[in-house]
């Protein structure tokens, strides 16, 4: 049970990217200088509540101890007093809270102890009374105790929130504060420093630890122009880097974000426990006054109130996806909360992306086919205009090729981009069109193709001037090596559907499935295509469905599924704004590991509460019938309570 029970407090993910003095995880706290000494920081409401509970069992258990002294010594109207006083201590918090609730319109279970407590006390039963009240104060505490384990994980990701970079200006180094930093900036971190952004190594090498985002506890050694995110570790020498993006848009940020809304975000499987909670006290009322009638004696009633314990039902199933969320997050898998778990438990379809999800995302050109009178360098050069301002993969295969060459893009206006489908633009005068041969036989096109060309499994990209087909780009992605092992992870977890929707072309998709064990292909989907399929998969109730991306062109898919799960190794996109999870580490293989993580923090709950109310309504059974006095149901009652706490969390272990 719970008293006071509310939503926690959902961190400012602003003030964990801005400069100040503190690193902070809550809502605002204040900070008091006293003269010729460093600022102290005052705890806030939260943490004063949080400490309160804490405290509050050792105040009611020295209140029985008391008594239980005073009684020994043969002082019985003192030890009542003292019996009394310690469950009005816990009585009075327990009366407001239950007050605010109601007049809410939220009827919960701390009725029952309400009731149990001051039922009690009118009847003269006063040590079962104060043995109730440190019952109930220490569900409470071990409640707390509880969530502040399973979120360790989610804490130290947000406390280790970096706050100031050292920005090159000139000859000098200045201190600055993260959030002005920006793209381009160049950066100097120190040893043992926490990165502050995206970047690159602009200089030497790196040695970075990503422990913290990934779980992989061996550092990785960037050369320069290696990719550098930000919340990883400097594990070496001072590392020399250049901005790729602002603090804002990294992906930290976007980390810290989702960490944010897990605080406050609960499973639908809690919210029907609440909902059975209510029956319970339902039940719980009716056997105490049956067990009165039949009876004539009040006390066998207060003995079922007494030992009816909702914990079960409050405590087991949130404590369970909570861990699941600790457990996801140490492995690399940050989600959004606790719902996400048991979507991620639920699920009976998986929707892969291909390129950048179950690919590499970095391809290379392997060849150029370019129409008569047409040149390889001058396909790549009109491509690359317009594709240096796309932010397709593919695209930027593209423009690293243009550049290897030596070959500058020229200007382009009148840019226009069909997410996953092409670019494009007014180049040097001539209408110029870069993207699938579909998309380009569309717009009229002559010789684009539908998809033809592509039969050895490569991605193509059409380039089009002026009407007219002026050549083929032939590019090469490589399957992730950990992509075949997924698959049967998967199935194995029981997910029934597992299917690859991409907006490549069919010989290039199946190609890739086959690698990769997927048996069902969907190609050339627009982003509005995979929008409906992912509507029809949701529509035919085959359990939820999981939606996996990296790019832009997945945003909508991943919002529109029951779980949206982004690959965010690369940094912050639209896909991880979207998105419910992100995996942090460069692995595909997390998704059936989160996958799992969701069926086992499910599967826990489950039993938790199943077999938590079935212990308490024996209980109750045996103390309606007069076998159990009310002393030793509230004792058998927090008994019950330690034992399904701790089962939910074995979701913290794999």
């Amino acid at each position: 049970m719970a008293l006071g029970r509310g939503p926690r407090p959902v961190p400012d993910v602003a003030a964990v990217i801005r400069q100040d003095h503190r690193v902070t995880t809550g809502p605002a706290t204040t900070t008091t200088a006293p003269p010729g000494g460093r600022g102290r920081r005052l705890p806030d409401r939260a943490e004063r509540a949080e400490l309160r509970t804490l405290l509050l069992p050792l105040v009611t258990l020295a209140g029985l101890a008391a008594g239980v002294v005073a009684a020994v010594a043969g002082a019985d109207a003192a030890a009542d007093i003292l019996w009394a006083a310690t469950a009005a201590v816990v009585l009075v918090p327990l009366v407001v809270s239950v007050g605010s609730s109601l007049r809410h319109g939220d009827v919960g279970v701390d009725v029952i102890a309400l009731i149990a407590i001051a039922a009690a006390l009118a009847l003269g039963e006063y040590l079962p009374a104060a043995v109730v009240a440190l019952m109930l104060s220490g569900g409470n505490a071990l409640e707390q105790a509880a969530n502040r384990r399973s979120r360790r994980e989610l804490t130290a990701l947000l406390a280790r929130a970096p706050r100031t970079a050292r920005v090159r200006r000139g000859d000098h180094l200045v201190e600055v504060p993260v959030a002005e930093v920006r793209r381009g900036d160049d950066l100097v971190v120190r040893p043992g420093e926490v990165l502050p952004v995206d970047g690159v190594v602009s200089a030497g090498e790196a040695l970075v630890d990503e422990a913290a985002l990934t779980g992989e506890s061996i550092p990785v050694r960037l050369e320069a122009g290696g990719g550098l995110r930000s919340g990883t570790t400097n594990a070496g020498g001072p590392i020399e880097m250049r901005a790729e993006r602002p603090a804002a848009e990294s992906a930290y940020a976007a980390i810290v974000r989702l960490v944010a809304e897990a605080a406050s975000q609960r499973a639908p499987f809690v919210r029907m426990a609440d909902r059975y909670a209510v029956g319970f006290l339902v039940f719980t009322l009716l056997l105490a006054g049956g067990a009165w009638l039949a009876s004539g004696d009040p006390v066998r009633a207060l003995a079922v109130l007494v030992v009816a314990t909702p914990c079960p039902l409050i405590l087991a199933a949130p404590i369970a996806f909570v861990a699941g969320v600790s457990r996801a997050a140490r492995r690399g898998i940050i989600v959004k909360g606790s719902g996400v778990i048991e979507g991620l438990g639920r699920a009976g379809t998986v929707l892969l992306d291909k390129t950048g999800t179950l690919t590499i995302g970095h391809p290379d050109i392997a060849r150029i086919t370019p129409e008569p009178g047409w040149s390889e360098d001058e396909v790549l050069r009109v491509a690359a205009s317009l594709e240096c301002l796309s932010a397709h993969v593919l695209a930027d295969a593209v423009a690293v090729e243009a550049r290897a060459r030596g070959l500058a893009p020229a200007p382009a206006g009148e840019v226009r981009e069909t997410a996953g489908r092409g670019i494009e633009g007014m180049v040097e005068g001539r209408r110029v069109l870069v993207g699938s041969g579909g998309w380009l036989g569309e717009r009229g096109v002559e010789g684009a193709g539908p998809n033809g060309g592509a039969a050895d499994g490569r991605a193509v990209i059409r380039v089009g001037v002026d009407g007219a087909l002026a050549g083929t780009i032939s590019m090469a992605d490589h399957v992730r090596p950990d992509a075949g092992g997924m698959v049967p992870r998967l199935r194995a977890a029981g997910v029934s559907r597992i299917a690859m929707i991409t907006g490549d072309e069919e010989s290039v998709a199946r190609e890739v499935a086959a690698r990769v064990g997927v048996d069902e292909v969907h190609a050339g989907q627009s982003p509005q295509d995979k929008l409906g399929l992912v509507r029809d998969v949701a529509a035919r109730g085959d359990g939820g469905v999981i939606m996996v991306g990296d790019g832009v062109n997945d945003a909508p898919a991943l919002a529109l599924a029951d779980v949206g799960i982004a690959m965010g190794s690369a940094g912050a996109t639209a896909s991880s704004q979207a998105a419910d999870a992100v995996i942090a580490v460069d692995r595909i293989d997390r998704v059936a590991e989160a996958v799992e993580i969701g069926r086992r923090s499910l599967r826990i709950a489950r039993q938790s509460v199943l077999v938590g109310i079935g212990l308490s309504s024996l209980a109750m059974v045996a103390a309606a019938l007069g076998y159990l006095p009310p002393l030793a149901g509230a004792l058998l009652q927090e008994v019950i309570d330690v034992a399904v706490i701790l089962n939910a969390l074995r979701a913290l272990r794999g």
